[in-house]
């Protein structure tokens, strides 16, 4: 759980804060009216966290591409006129 501080509180102990979440693992949730506005984390969380980022998003473009055009169900001409038209022609190429 992250240690939660108000902006003006924290303004004053901003070294403070930097030791504890390089020297103490902590995390530090900065708040305004009780609202997190900024997190204050390692430089390693971090990273680990954009390398995760990373990693889903290879995930979902993988998923992505490999879904296939399915062919047309029977009477979608009729159903979806000039668009499923198109869609014929786009297959036929």
């Amino acid at each position: 759980m992250a240690y939660e501080i108000p902006v003006t509180q924290a303004r004053a102990e901003l070294a403070e804060l930097i030791n504890r979440v390089v020297y103490g693992g902590e995390r530090v949730v900065v708040t305004r009216h009780g609202t997190p506005l900024v997190a204050l984390v390692s430089a390693a969380d971090l990273q680990r966290l954009e390398s995760e980022e990373s990693a889903e998003e290879e995930q979902v473009i993988r998923s992505v591409s490999s879904i296939h055009s399915a062919p047309s169900a029977a009477g979608e001409r009729g159903r979806f006129g000039i668009a499923a038209e198109h869609r014929g022609h786009d297959r036929d190429e």
